[in-house]
């Protein structure tokens, strides 16, 4: 696409703000959204610092003061603001469709540059990295060196493998779900499905502790109802079959994260050009051989990164995790808090690093595949 644009004459930066921002703009817009709901969530950042955000509120407001009515105003307040931007970036796109008749990634030709500009360049390209990942990590480092290597004794790789199972176990689900679910709105784009869809997406810009708690209430009242029916039955009690368990946990990081994976999942499928559908069709294959074997291949990257960005979400969740978890089952995140709350900044080196470490690894390993999907 970008070629053909080149070859009408259009220099790089028309071709780019006429046809490669477009292409993008699904994704960018998806990006955007997840930051703004992402910073609106932000629960230990800002409660270490001292901020009073809507989030730090709702989460004082519930557990500190018991006012649930007061805590769901304020969370409400939340989701009235994320809906407000989701529809108007829906207006504002409108009836705008953007595709690419293939998913094969061909390289463009490079422009070497000099003086000013290659000093510009290069510094805007780095500082978001040195600021965000290379300053932190080392001072994590340097504060895990110093302490030898204690924090990762005891019980770490305990708290290691609880965030690992959790986190793969999310990111398979979420993404199998956001698929399912874009591949519906392609298939039967009505008003009920994509205003379900989008409703299924917004529990992102819940706070953790207030889906914690919403999950709890129900599942405690199923709980009690088993209970009292195996009581008055068979005189056996069962306790508590669903409340507190690593199934209510995934449960609630699905419910938290779907935005996550759908946002990656559906910004992929809508480049896929319909014309493919109907000629997969006239194959004579169903809607699902034809997810399959046409509309997945071409997606690939895009399931990837769904999944990515869910497991890394899901290793450093906290306020859901806090109150749904097993008793004795912390994560490494809330081993981090645990820590940094008492102070205990160079124990919580350790645990912190390993969060980074592990979320990095996977951002390598899957940005190499993408960038092998983008061959076929």
């Amino acid at each position: 696409t970008l070629e053909a644009s080149r070859s009408l004459g259009c220099n790089p930066w028309r071709s780019f703000y006429k046809i490669a921002l477009p292409l993008a703009r699904p994704a960018i817009m998806a990006g955007l959204a997840l930051a703004l709901m992402e910073t609106l969530n932000d629960f230990g950042t800002v409660q270490y610092f001292g901020v009073e955000t809507f989030t730090t509120g709702i989460y004082r407001t519930w557990f500190g003061m018991g006012e649930r009515v007061a805590a769901a105003q304020l969370a409400a307040v939340l989701m009235l603001f994320i809906l407000w931007l989701i529809l108007l970036e829906l207006w504002s796109r409108r009836q705008a469709k953007y595709y690419q008749t293939s998913s094969q990634y061909q390289k463009l030709q490079q422009f070497r540059l000099g003086g000013v500009r290659a000093i510009v360049s290069l510094f805007s390209c780095l500082l978001p990295v040195l600021l965000g990942f290379l300053l932190p990590a080392g001072l994590l480092l340097e504060m895990t060196i110093a302490e030898s290597g204690e924090s990762f004794r005891g019980q770490f790789w305990n708290y290691a493998s609880h965030s690992l199972i959790l986190a793969g176990v999310t990111a398979v689900f979420a993404v199998a779900i956001a698929l399912i679910m874009a591949y519906g709105v392609r298939l039967n784009g009505n008003l009920g499905m994509r205003l379900s869809t989008r409703i299924a997406a917004m529990g992102y810009a819940v706070p953790g502790s207030v889906i914690a708690v919403g999950i709890l209430i129900p599942i405690g009242a199923v709980d009690n109802i088993i209970d009292s029916f195996m009581r008055s039955i068979f005189g056996i009690s069962t306790g508590l079959l669903f409340s507190g368990t690593i199934t209510a946990l995934v449960f609630a990081y699905l419910v938290r994260f779907m935005a996550v994976a759908f946002g990656a999942v559906e910004s992929s499928l809508l480049k896929i050009k319909p014309s493919l559908d109907d000629a997969s069709r006239s194959l004579g294959y169903g809607p699902t051989k034809t997810l399959v074997k046409v509309h997945a291949p071409m997606m690939w990257g895009g399931l990837l990164t769904g999944a990515m960005l869910t497991f890394v979400d899901v290793m450093k969740e906290l306020p859901a995790t806090m109150v749904i978890r097993p008793f004795n089952f912390d994560t490494l995140a809330v081993r981090v808090y645990n820590l940094a709350s008492d102070e205990r900044l160079t124990e919580a080196a350790g645990p912190a690093l390993a969060i980074v470490l592990v979320g990095i690894i996977p951002v390598i390993l899957l940005s190499l595949k993408i960038a092998k999907s983008r061959q076929y």
